[in-house]
């Protein structure tokens, strides 16, 4: 039994995964083709103005613009991780992706995923002091606070990923091994296992949850008392800008968390429909392209100082 078991594990080593994704919408696939790049191209160039920016003007190197460094580079890592195979296999209509290939996909994916929903709850954290109470701000947040809040997203992303890849990489593979996603993504990639998977879905689906749902819980309960204390801010000019800038980055989180965790809401469900993939566009493509403009670009310092050195006309 465990010579069988071996044996399968060193064969899928040398035997390819399909990616199979949008197969109903080949009629318009120069246009997924121009979208997919569009968003990547303004995700890598935005992101890496913003850390370039914050990089090069010490009055940018605050608590906040730390976590926005941290947050462009993880979304670069989280494009670049996926959407370039992507875009190669719709080129060159080759979906092949080796075993090694789709698990290091697998593992930077969901590293990625997990990281970004720790890292924005200490986002949310570091504007909830600066809001709520302003006068502790800079004991709060200082250096040591700011490196933990930053590393430990990274951390425990990294260790939920290596979970996650030990146990799908132990599975037996059917003979097909037709992903039905684009890229190797959890749900997806465990539908082409011939192996009792109940054991793995137990273990991943509650330790994702668990974080996940803690995660976006910190993030709410900060923009609630962050709203509240805007609410009772007297001048209006100062409360309709804090909360203009507090309802983009609402919004921006709503749709990562929400896209995100609502495709793993149905445990149950076998493989990845067309709406679960369109989802996953959303928080793979075009939320890392909007994090540069929500976060950094629609902010007066930083438009000041892209100004200053001719970054922007």
């Amino acid at each position: 039994m465990e010579r069988d078991r071996l044996h399968a594990i060193n064969t899928s080593l040398y035997e390819d995964f399909q990616l199979l994704a949008f197969s109903g919408l080949q009629n318009v696939s120069y246009v997924l083709i121009f979208s997919i790049l569009l968003m990547y191209l303004l995700c890598m160039s935005g992101n890496l103005i913003i850390i370039v920016t914050v990089w090069a003007t010490p009055q940018l190197h605050t608590p906040m613009y730390f976590f926005l460094c941290n947050l462009s580079t993880l979304d670069m890592a989280y494009v670049s991780t996926i959407l370039p195979k992507f875009l190669d296999f719709q080129i060159t209509g080759k979906t092949e992706i080796s075993f090694i290939s789709c698990f290091t996909q697998l593992f930077m994916s969901v590293a990625c995923l997990c990281t970004e929903f720790l890292l924005l709850s200490s986002m949310a954290f570091d504007r909830f002091v600066a809001i709520c109470i302003p006068l502790q701000y800079s004991i709060i947040m200082n250096k040591t606070a700011c490196i933990i809040l930053s590393i430990t997203p990274w951390t425990i992303g990294a260790l939920n990923s290596l979970v996650c890849v030990f146990l799908i990489s132990h599975l037996s593979f059917c003979s097909s091994k037709h992903i039905f996603h684009f890229y190797c993504e959890i749900k997806a990639l465990l539908a082409t296992s011939c192996s009792d998977i109940r054991h793995v879905n137990i273990v991943i689906l509650s330790e994702g949850y668990t974080l996940g749902i803690i995660a976006f819980a910190m993030i709410l309960m900060s923009y609630v008392f962050i709203i509240s204390a805007i609410l009772k801010i007297k001048t209006s000019a100062r409360r309709l800008k804090i909360f203009s800038s507090c309802s983009s980055h609402l919004t921006v989180v709503l749709l990562f968390c929400g896209c995100s965790l609502s495709i793993y809401m149905n445990p149950d469900s076998k493989g990845s429909t067309e709406l679960d993939m369109m989802l996953s566009l959303l928080y793979v493509a075009v939320v890392p392209a909007l994090n540069p403009l929500v976060y950094s670009l629609r902010n007066k310092e930083v438009l000041d100082v892209l100004k200053i050195h001719r970054l922007i006309s």
